[in-house]
């Protein structure tokens, strides 16, 4: 049975082109990740995504292939996950108490 739990996704997206800048081309995955509609928070080296596991990893799917799109010749990606058996996790109880 798959986790219906809402999970935690780190994603870091490095693009390399020789003729791009890379800070657009990550502005480009952003957007798709502003644009799915999950909570999340950009940082300056990963955006982190909350909720379903399956649904976040198609947008990040999505946002790779918006990068991909935008010129990048090729990309690195980094994820980390954060996912509890039975229970949520969510973004504010990590650092809610910063804000």
């Amino acid at each position: 049975m798959k986790n219906k739990h809402i999970i935690n996704l780190g994603i870091q997206i490095v693009p390399k082109s020789k003729n791009l800048d890379s800070y657009a081309l990550v502005d480009k995955a952003i957007e798709v990740i502003q644009n799915s509609g999950v909570n999340h928070v950009v940082t300056p080296f990963e955006t982190v995504m909350e909720g379903e596991q399956e649904e976040l990893m198609k947008i990040a799917m999505d946002a790779q292939e918006a990068v991909l799109a935008a010129g990048a010749d090729e990309v690195l990606i980094y994820y980390r996950m954060q996912i509890r058996k039975n229970k949520d996790v969510y973004i504010v109880d990590k650092t809610g108490k910063y804000q």
